[in-house]
């Protein structure tokens, strides 16, 4: 039950040409420590609970649990979470034999773009599109548990 992740900010939006699919998605968190979140989401018509536990010191692996609940479960357990809900649409980018999932953020986070690549091993190999701008793995101002309570259009100084 080990994530390894890295995140990257998105530099354009030449990422939607290539994409296969994209769906929105509304989440909210139970719990936003960075040591242990409780998220809600509800992806296209499916609800999702999902446990997120520590990172390592880079921030590419950390603990993750997660179980497809029925959707309207989802929307009751999103009317107890804490103020601040993410909003946005994620689009899939296939990219050689990886699969990058791009969100754009709106709300509280219009104009953040940030990718994120799922791999096996942290120090996996992987193509960078041109689109993929400065790497913030690790960096929790970019935790979506984060974003809900400090948005990116509250930041003074947005670096992109």
């Amino acid at each position: 039950m080990q994530e390894i992740e890295r995140k990257f900010l998105v530099t354009s939006t030449a990422f939607k040409k290539e994409a296969l699919t994209s769906y929105r998605i509304e989440q909210g968190f139970l719990n936003t420590d960075p040591d242990r979140t409780v998220r809600i989401r509800i992806k296209g018509n499916t609800g999702f609970i999902t446990v997120k536990g520590i990172g390592n010191a880079s921030g590419t692996t950390r603990f993750e649990w997660e179980r497809e609940i029925p959707v309207n479960e989802a929307e009751q357990l999103l009317d107890l979470c804490k103020a601040g809900s993410i909003e946005k649409i994620r689009y899939e980018i296939p990219v050689n034999q990886h699969r990058f999932e791009v969100d754009v953020f709106f709300g509280a986070n219009q104009g953040l773009i940030l990718a994120e690549i799922e791999l096996t091993e942290e120090n996996e190999c992987f193509k960078k599109p041109n689109w993929l701008g400065k790497e913030v793995t690790g960096d929790k101002k970019y935790y979506n548990s984060q974003l809900s309570k400090n948005p990116f259009t509250n930041w003074k100084n947005i670096p992109l």
